[in-house]
């Protein structure tokens, strides 16, 4: 499969720079042009504190409920006019959506309308998008946007007439670009599932279509191989529970996604101020369970010698007739994941742990040996080849979202001329 990276036909330096420039007085700013303005935040709109209204409170009704990352549900009236902007003030502080219609704003929120400012709305939208307000907090427990810190920031501003020409001009050139994003983000979801899809294939059906096929007596498998045994994991691995006494290893931990990996050296650095000897040696091909975290697949056969904290259980091979490959494939389907969450105790998510006792119960589809080695190459190949398409894709993802970030940057400074576009 590949996909041909596309990008927009204008790009700013298809764009001329305007005639003439100016310091704008703020240092990080730079030039803009001539006749254009710098002005604090507070000098050009004002935020609205939102009004409290539980999910219990709200009536059914044409207007949409807006909480800080966008809408949350409907209510019978409104607190804004339409068109409006409603900016995250606490959880994702700085977020900026913009509504065409009268909204609710709930509390964690602030809100803009023409009550509000006198700028056009749609060009306020990309100057706060610009303005990255989600990178202004206070220290505290609960992280937000404190309005002063806001009005504090400044911002170019041309003639209304002119914010309109940028807003016009930026809603038609991002809209471009989103439909690109969409894309290649319906495509990294197409070639998960298709990743997802293959390994549980092989692992619980074999690579051969045409075998003759029996049940498996495990809810979770249905029917298998006929010449593939069933064994507990009681029979396939054994505590190992050695402790650490540090030396040189280093930290591992399970990625939801990748399986055992490299932890970084700053990582590193913080377990070596903590006491650890709590933690477990975990050798290559052993198995890492993080105990709270299991129900979300994060587990794995280790790939290289190192240790793991005490919230992780470590499970050696009992049997030689087990290809860690194979069972590292395996643990990560579906299938496996709802198996080890029906087996882990206690409160659902907040406090679910899945214990020795319950993963030893676990039943383990068991091909012969060498078929274990056959699954494990093939998926490694065919893995190998969708893991580059993906990475090849996220990079594009990457340029096309910077490419946008860039595009606004450009037309909200005055850095091309957009008069003309």
């Amino acid at each position: 499969m590949t996909d041909k990276i596309q990008v927009p036909r204008s790009t700013p330096g298809r764009y001329r720079p305007y005639p003439s420039y100016k310091d704008s007085g703020v240092e990080w700013l730079g030039k803009i042009p001539e006749y254009w303005k710098t002005l604090a935040l507070k000098r050009i709109c004002r935020l609205g504190y939102g009004d409290s209204l539980a999910a219990d409170e709200r009536r059914d009704g044409d207007f949409e409920v807006y909480g800080s990352n966008g809408p949350v549900g409907v209510h019978h009236r409104s607190n804004s006019l339409g068109p409006c902007l409603v900016v995250g003030r606490k959880g994702s502080f700085g977020k900026i959506n913009y509504s065409q219609n009268p909204v609710f704003a709930i509390d964690t929120t602030f809100f803009i309308d023409s009550r509000y400012s006198s700028v056009d709305l749609r060009w306020l939208y990309f100057a706060l998008t610009w303005l990255r307000l989600d990178s202004i907090s206070k220290d505290s427990a609960i992280p937000g946007l404190d309005r002063e810190d806001a009005y504090a920031c400044f911002v170019p501003v041309c003639s209304v007439e002119e914010q309109r020409e940028v807003a016009s001009f930026l809603d038609r050139e991002t809209a471009k670009i989103d439909a690109l994003i969409e894309k290649k983000e319906q495509l990294i979801d197409l070639l998960q599932e298709k990743r997802t899809a293959l390994i549980t294939q092989a692992v619980t059906k074999g690579l051969d279509p045409t075998v003759p096929m029996k049940y498996s007596g495990v809810e979770w498998l249905g029917n298998i191989p006929e010449h593939w045994a069933i064994v507990s994991n009681k029979k396939l691995f054994e505590d190992s529970d050695i402790r650490s006494d540090y030396g040189d290893e280093e930290l591992l931990t399970v990625s939801h996604l990748s399986g055992i990996t490299r932890h970084s050296e700053k990582n590193v650095t913080m377990i070596e101020a903590e006491s650890y000897e709590d933690y477990k040696i975990c050798r290559a091909g052993e198995l890492a369970i993080n105990t709270m975290w299991a129900w979300m697949g994060a587990l794995g056969m280790a790939k290289e010698n190192g240790i793991v904290s005490p919230s992780y259980n470590v499970y050696a091979l009992r049997t030689s007739f087990l290809d860690p490959r194979y069972y590292d494939y395996l643990c990560r389907t579906p299938l496996h994941i709802a198996e080890l969450t029906r087996y882990s105790k206690g409160i659902w998510k907040s406090r679910l742990r899945l214990y020795p006792d319950g993963f030893f119960e676990i039943s383990t589809p068991l091909p012969p040996i060498n078929e274990q080695e056959r699954i494990a190459d093939q998926l490694d190949n065919a893995v190998r080849k969708i893991d580059g398409l993906l990475m090849t894709i996220r990079r594009a993802l990457g340029c096309l979202k910077e490419y946008r970030t860039a595009l606004i940057s450009a037309a909200v400074t005055g850095k091309i001329d957009l008069r003309e576009a």
